[in-house]
């Protein structure tokens, strides 16, 4: 009786806290604040209520599913991350949270005992539990972020394969464009793919003379995009239009990105014999139309290897003066046709590469975890390779242990720098600081990333699922 009597009376107490919090967040966060925060108190009221209960008559599994479907009210409010009261909520939340697991965890190992292979399971669940955050990154990376060689070696080869037909072709059909020694490019050849090989880039090069081109510096354009650099024809004076093959693509006197990626379109995508070069290589060519990208879709022709997922090959036409490269993408320079994209893909792997060497750092590896995490994690989809190659190198200049002892720390610290870029709504790039690369991104998505992350903080576990 003592005991039921002390339990209302803590009932009561949590019932007049959670009701002063109500009336006071309805005066300060207006009656929109107010409702959400009453579904997340709620929620977390529920769970502390549930926990101190006994469970001898109820099954495990109907409490959990009660249990996550009550924080999935929270969940579903990403923005009370912006009203400044996510860290009182996840703070309960997570609180109550670990005591109802650890009460069904005891439930469970009761209820199972007489059955070993459950027993078996859940002593498999105890170990992993029990990892530390540098063990559980270490077996994250070796087990869903690095690629079997035999993948990556296959993937390759069949990019050099699709490479040399393409270049044979276009030989043979358009022998007067000057072109240089097509060669793959990107994150495959970069040893910085994860999960899965599943693309691979195709560079173009397109040779131009120097005296009757120039490469114009996005800044000193009427653009003045840092990235959108434009390429002027020059000397028209003393060299008419004609004297150069690409004079032909010209558009107000600059040669036009989406026009060259036009003709590739024809002159490769549409007229190549698909059916024929499919026959050669064993596998299913096929390119991917109605869309400004130059793409192929490769599958395996053996029933036994249908079920693996398709390698998209990238065509990219490239401009090349010293260490610049341009590349002609119109979706990223869209609506300018005659913009080029300044790639800086090269420099930043070039300085990851440069401080791991220093230092026998863990850059590299971090940066293919934080790729795999985002590319596993459906909230976290929408952060390409360049914000978390770009996080990396500013926090190297602030940070000079990256020792793969400090794998865990730096992972750790990387999640509450993301966090406090993705609250500024601004990532600026290391080598063009005017760059945000975060401007792709809708509120929506910051949002849901952003309470992802925000729960990351305290269970760095929930990324590494």
């Amino acid at each position: 009786m003592n005991f039921q009597g002390s339990r209302r009376r803590g009932e009561d107490g949590v019932a007049t806290v959670i009701d002063f919090l109500l009336s006071n967040a309805r005066l300060v966060l207006g009656v929109g604040g107010a409702a959400l925060l009453g579904i997340a108190t709620l929620a977390v009221k529920r769970l502390i209520e549930r926990a101190g209960r006994a469970a001898e008559n109820e099954k495990v599994e109907q409490k959990m599913a009660e249990s996550w479907e009550e924080l999935s009210l929270v969940s579903a409010s990403p923005t009370l991350l912006r009203k400044g009261i996510e860290g009182v909520v996840m703070k309960h939340v997570s609180k109550a949270t670990k005591q109802q697991t650890a009460d069904l965890c005891q439930n469970l190992e009761v209820s199972s005992s007489e059955v070993q292979p459950k027993h078996e399971a859940k002593s498999k669940k105890s170990q992993l539990s029990v990892l530390t955050l540098q063990e559980r990154l270490q077996q994250y990376y070796s087990s869903r972020v690095v690629l079997a060689p035999h993948e990556v070696e296959k993937a390759q080869s069949l990019a050099l394969d699709i490479c040399t037909e393409i270049q044979g072709f276009l030989h043979s059909r358009h022998p007067d464009m000057p072109l240089g020694e097509m060669n793959l490019g990107g994150s495959l050849l970069d040893d910085l793919q994860v999960v899965s090989a599943d693309h691979a880039c195709l560079l173009v090069p397109l040779h131009l003379e120097p005296s009757l081109w120039r490469l114009i510096p996005g800044e000193e354009t009427l653009l003045t995009h840092p990235l959108h650099w434009m390429v002027r024809r020059i000397n028209l004076e003393y060299f008419p239009r004609g004297h150069s093959y690409w004079d032909r693509y010209l558009v107000g006197g600059y040669l036009s990105a989406e026009t060259v990626v036009n003709m590739f379109s024809k002159a490769v995508m549409e007229t190549a014999n698909w059916p024929s070069i499919s026959s050669t290589l064993d596998c299913q060519v096929r390119p991917v139309l109605g869309g400004p990208e130059l793409r192929l879709e490769i599958r395996p022709e053996s029933e036994a290897e249908s079920s693996n997922q398709p390698l998209f090959i990238s065509m990219l036409p490239v401009l090349r003066e010293g260490d610049v490269v341009l590349t002609a993408q119109p979706q990223l320079t869209s609506p300018w046709v005659n913009a080029w994209h300044l790639s800086l893909y090269p420099w930043e792997t070039r300085r990851l590469a440069q401080l791991d060497a220093g230092d026998a750092g863990c850059r590299r590896l971090m940066l293919k975890i934080l790729k795999a995490v985002c590319k596993l994690s459906p909230p976290l989809r929408h952060l390409q390779a360049a914000p978390l190659t770009n996080l990396i190198l500013h926090l190297s200049d602030s940070e000079s242990d990256w020792s793969k002892n400090s794998l865990d720390v730096r992972f750790q610290q990387c999640i509450t720098e993301l966090i406090g870029h993705l609250e500024q709504e601004a990532l600026h790039s290391y080598f063009k600081p005017a760059v945000n690369l975060l401007n792709g991104l809708s509120e929506d998505q910051v949002d849901q990333m952003g309470f992802m992350l925000y729960c990351a903080v305290s269970d760095p576990d929930i990324l590494l699922i």
